[in-house]
């Protein structure tokens, strides 16, 4: 029961925004729309119910009047049940994707939100593949085809007010034609209800026995089709370094063992499944007959016509089925559960990345009207609290030229993301100038799939920058060639060497012109003569800009005034002022 409170919890803290949100009032009124007509059809129902008595006894008296009266009266009903279930699909429909629209949203901009994905990462990424979540689970939310929150909700609230409405139908029914069994007449108030209600009860409790196991069962699912899905894609993104390797057998063989984690879960459900349609196809066949089983005896013995035998049937029938609506939907439920848990996962893995990042002890980035950026006190950590770096006293000028150095796996990459402010782990504080422009240029620079002028001016909207300006940016760099194909759009990330991201990535601290620019090994891929051309064109564009460079080549020591190196101290690296030794 624990279970089931907290899941209906959660189903309330996702869906819940929704409806407070900027499309409030328009969702508002789209889901009364359609549980309005919900309510009209269970209405339509009830009237077909009444209909069932005064048509079979019409044919029951051969009486032709009424019959044909019964008759036009069946055309109205019918077409009600026709034209209201078309709108409320269409509504529904509408109301789908305007949820979904803005969920979809709400989760992107949550894990996007400064640096948030990235810390979801260095916690161990809890909601494993977020491209599913967001892509896939908030559409099985929503709209999972026979599940989702509106088919169910729409079909828990046609049972509870069918149950309702026809309770009392039965009930009354019950009254007038008491159960007749071995010869002798049984006055039982509401026997009908009764009976229909012993046999949803047995039928949900083996239903629940059954297919219990399923919730967790379409959980793991989900998460082996989605790993396999991102394994495919990695061996897709990385095909030439595979190819290079030779490493297609090893990949086959991790391939193929991803898929049979696939596989064998699948048999795992396919044998519950198995079992579940089982019970629920000998349960919905048994349901044909059985209340023709309660109320035949009244019928030949004489209680009531057969127009209250065939009301009887429709009454039970519809209480009966409103009893077992969650022997109908469970299979469907369970699969619903399981996307719950995984967006319930999701906000949990978000909220914990947001907490890290503020919750003491956490790396500091405090603005300051100090044109320089300081460390103070500043204790780098890997995620498990071993000390990494330690660095005090420290300050970088506007428009100094600044060489880090140390040794691979001191942590000079992790102190550009502290500086950065998304590494939180550790303690003290790094001081930025308030509204400096910061840019970091790693050693393999990113470039959306875009035309070149956007990939090349991101993080800004395409159209920001002149293209024009971009063109002789890229020809300055030194990929003239590129320079003409400004318009073309393409997965440059895939389609150029690593030396020519690293150009393109050049052009985009000149194009940007920041007040900071920190180069983490940004030209590594490039010859020393390439590299000390690209350094002379960022010290004549960027003359006034700061540039604090990771490297490992004497020859950068030209292109810096000044230099800061990683000492061992016990069991971490202390930065340090260095000595500067131009290469001869």
């Amino acid at each position: 029961m624990r279970g089931i409170f907290s899941t209906l919890a959660t189903v309330w803290r996702i869906a819940n925004p929704y409806f407070r949100s900027e499309d409030k009032w328009i969702g508002r009124m789209l889901l009364a729309a359609v549980v309005a007509i919900e309510l009209s059809l269970v209405g339509i129902n009830v009237l077909l119910n009444a209909w069932n008595a005064n048509f079979y006894n019409a044919l029951q008296d051969k009486n032709w009047d009424v019959f044909v009266y019964q008759l036009g009266y069946f055309c109205v009903l019918a077409t009600a049940f026709i034209l209201l279930p078309v709108y409320q699909l269409y509504l529904n429909q509408w109301l789908q994707i305007r949820w979904r629209n803005w969920l979809t949203r709400h989760y992107i901009d949550k894990w996007l939100s400064s640096g948030n994905h990235y810390r979801m990462q260095l916690l161990g990424d809890a909601a494993d593949n977020p491209d599913q979540r967001i892509a896939e689970d908030i559409r099985q939310f929503i709209d999972g085809g026979n599940t989702g929150i509106l088919t169910l909700g729409l079909g828990l609230l046609n049972s509870v007010v069918t149950l309702g409405s026809f309770i009392v139908i039965l009930w009354t029914l019950s009254a007038t034609a008491p159960l007749h069994m071995f010869g002798s007449v049984w006055n039982i108030p509401g026997y009908l209800v009764w009976a229909a209600l012993l046999y949803a009860i047995l039928g949900t409790t083996l239903t629940h026995l059954i297919g219990w196991p399923l919730v967790s069962l379409n959980f793991q699912q989900q998460h082996y089709e989605a790993d396999f899905r991102f394994n495919l894609v990695r061996v897709r993104e990385n095909s030439e370094q595979i190819a290079l390797l030779g490493g297609e057998p090893n990949e086959q063989t991790r391939l193929h063992g991803s898929f049979a984690r696939v596989a064998a879960n699948w048999l795992a459900i396919m044998k519950r499944t198995k079992r579940l349609t089982f019970l629920t196809a000998g349960y919905a066949q048994a349901s044909t007959v059985f209340p023709f089983i309660v109320g035949a005896p009244a019928y030949f013995a004489g209680a009531i016509q057969l127009g209250g035998l065939m009301q009887t049937s429709s009454a039970f029938g519809s209480v009966q089925n409103a009893l077992s609506y969650f022997i109908n939907v469970y299979r469907g439920l369970a699969e619903w559960r399981s996307v719950i848990e995984r967006l319930d996962g999701f906000d949990r893995s978000v909220a914990a990345a947001r907490a890290i990042a503020v919750s003491p002890p956490a790396i500091d980035v405090a603005p300051t009207d100090v044109p320089a950026i300081t460390f103070k006190d500043l204790a780098v950590q890997l995620p498990n609290g071993v000390p990494l770096v330690s660095a005090t006293g420290i300050t970088i000028k506007l428009g100094e030229k600044v060489l880090v150095s140390g040794p691979s796996g001191s942590g000079k990459s992790t102190l550009f993301r502290a500086l950065a402010g998304i590494w939180p782990f550790g303690a003290g504080s790094v001081e930025v100038p308030k509204n400096a422009r910061i840019m970091m240029l790693p050693q393999r620079p990113y470039f959306p799939i875009a035309p070149l002028a956007a990939a090349v001016a991101y993080p800004a909207e395409p159209g920001q920058y002149d293209n024009a300006r971009i063109a002789e940016l890229i020809t300055a760099v030194g990929l003239p060639k590129l320079a003409a194909r400004i318009d073309e759009e393409a997965h440059w990330n895939r389609m150029l060497s690593l030396g020519e991201q690293q150009r393109l990535g050049l052009a985009r601290a000149l194009l940007h012109a920041p007040d900071y620019l920190f180069l983490d090994e940004a030209t590594a891929s490039l010859d020393e003569p390439s590299e000390a051309a690209l350094y002379q064109l960022l010290e004549q564009r960027l003359a006034a800009s700061t540039i604090v460079s990771i490297g490992h080549r004497a020859t950068l020591a030209a292109f810096h005034k000044r230099r800061l190196a990683f000492n061992r101290d016990g069991d971490h690296f202390d930065l340090r002022e260095g000595e500067l030794t131009p290469a001869k």
